[in-house]
């Protein structure tokens, strides 16, 4: 038996003015776990889609040899793949919400009876012994609808392995898990390897890499940099070959002065919709200064983006509590009246409230900002296109042109949009909720600069990070959550460390 399960032989796939794949050519052994590094529209989730189906041979030029066979998968090869036991764990949660978790996992591959009705108590036995299997702790006859996203995407990973799976390919796996459930999927795939299952595993939180994987290959603009050894390479040397230039600095340096409060929030407060005896927010009080980057930090569920929701407007009267800009109180009840008042947010999930992704780039940046563009009832389509291509210039989106579908783009060009259509109506006040997430280090590194220039020109940011040293590297100083509550706010000096934070943000302790 072959050592490698899959072979990628000099592989090109082109797309309409773009090359996604230039002639790639590596190997993934058996049982092993494999990384694929590289940047936002390096042709990682190009290649996935080949090696599913999604793009059929006779798509892409050259060859891929899984297990000991050439695939060739025809325009119906989704099936396909997973009958040859390729199974994907896409970052985007393909699941029914309304359906249970036993009938999300078995969903098609339903058992049934002798009279040819689905086998209920089959089908949750089954969901039982998997999940018990993988030490899932997911009640296996509830809603979708009703977990939270890191479960939800347990019940992706969950599906995947209920097929009989000889390559697993995850794409982005833990950018929504806590801390606890990146621990159990790490012990899940300690498992498979132990099994003989060969996973390929893409994320951009590289010190994952040197947590699970045994080799690494390196995408850079389609082409195979190299395939190593984890055990054979340091995080700078990944940075390197995915960027093609050496990064001494993950986060730009840069000497701020913040000035006077331009925003002040007194007593924010947020009822939970669901059970009104708890609440959100409770009682956050904050400033955010001119020219200053205020992190936020707190664990998953502590109330950071509801907290940053009820400044924009999202809970309109339901929301408790004061805002003043520049001393003046404020009233504050939807998005618009946020936007009236020079506040904009980009939010935590850009697809689903950021963009129209069907729509092109000029369109996206426009619309929030058809005043710029406007008079009476004439839209001046010269003076749109020009600001709109020139802003998009400015964040250096990379596309083939302006008229660009957004779905198109890769995931740090898309963060770039969105970040385009909210600079383009000047705020005073910039709302960032999770600015890089699933996004790759060479973008991270763009917005981090964007963001320093902007606050260089007097805009107060607010930064919503999961990642505690973005939280380090960009803030001067760091707001922590715990529970809906603030447990304190820091100065980002030598007392800013990742114990601290993690201290506050657990509850353990509180600055007064």
């Amino acid at each position: 038996m072959d050592e490698h399960i899959l072979q990628i032989k000099n592989v090109t796939k082109k797309f309409p003015g773009v090359t996604a794949l230039s002639d790639i050519s590596f190997n993934v052994k058996r049982g092993e776990i494999h990384g694929l590094a590289g940047e936002n529209g390096a042709g990682k989730s190009t290649l996935v889609k080949i090696l599913s189906g999604v793009y059929p041979a006779d798509t892409y030029t050259g060859t891929v040899i899984y297990d000991g066979e050439e695939l060739n998968f025809d325009r119906e090869a989704l099936r396909s793949a997973m009958d040859k036991g390729i199974a994907v764990v896409y970052q985007e949660l393909l699941l029914v919400p309304e359906m249970t978790v036993g009938e999300n996992i078995f969903l098609g591959r339903e058992p049934v009876t002798a009279h040819g009705s689905v086998n209920w108590n089959k089908l949750y036995a089954d969901t039982r012994e998997l999940l018990k299997k993988y030490n899932l702790n997911i009640p296996f006859s509830a809603r979708v609808s009703a977990l939270g996203v890191g479960k939800q995407q347990m019940v992706v990973i969950a599906k995947a392995l209920s097929e009989n799976v000889k390559v697993l390919i995850l794409d982005e796996p833990t950018s929504a898990l806590t801390e606890a459930e990146v621990d159990t999927l790490m012990e899940i795939l300690e498992r498979l390897r132990h099994d003989g299952i060969t996973c390929i595993y893409i994320t951009h939180k590289l010190n994952e890499f040197f947590r699970i994987t045994d080799t690494i290959t390196v995408f850079r603009d389609g082409m195979v940099v190299d395939t190593v050894k984890t055990k054979e390479i340091t995080t700078e040397k990944i940075i390197s070959m995915m960027v093609g230039r050496e990064m001494k600095e993950r986060y730009p340096a840069e000497t701020r002065n913040p000035g006077d409060a331009v925003m002040e929030a007194t007593g924010i407060s947020v009822p939970d919709p669901l059970l009104q005896h708890k609440k959100l927010v409770d009682d956050v009080s904050f400033s955010v200064r001119k020219g200053e980057i205020l992190g936020i930090a707190g664990l998953m569920g502590s109330g950071r983006t509801e907290l940053v929701s009820a400044i924009f407007g999202e809970y309109g009267k339901g929301r408790q509590g004061t805002i003043r800009i520049n001393g003046e109180e404020v009233s504050i009840l939807s998005a618009r009246d946020a936007i009236n008042n020079g506040i904009s947010l980009v939010p935590e999930d850009r697809k689903l409230l950021g963009l129209i992704v069907s729509q092109s780039i000029l369109k996206n940046i426009s619309l929030p900002n058809m005043d710029q563009f406007t008079k009476g009832f004439s839209v001046n389509r010269h003076k749109e296109y020009y600001e709109c291509n020139e802003m998009s210039k400015r964040l250096s989106v990379k596309c083939p042109s302006i008229h660009s579908i957004v779905e198109s783009l890769s995931g740090g060009n898309q963060q770039k949009v969105v970040l385009a259509k909210c600079i383009m109506s000047n705020p005073r006040i910039l709302i960032l909720d999770e600015p890089t997430r699933g996004i790759d280090v060479g973008a991270k590194y763009e917005i981090y600069k964007l963001m320093n220039m902007l606050a260089g020109q007097g805009v107060a940011i607010i930064m919503v990070s999961s990642e505690l040293p973005e939280i380090l590297g960009m803030s001067d100083r760091i707001l922590v959550m715990h529970e809906g509550r603030c447990t304190g706010i820091i100065d980002n000096d030598e007392n800013a460390t990742q114990e601290r934070i993690m201290t506050l943000a657990t509850g353990t302790s509180v600055l007064n």
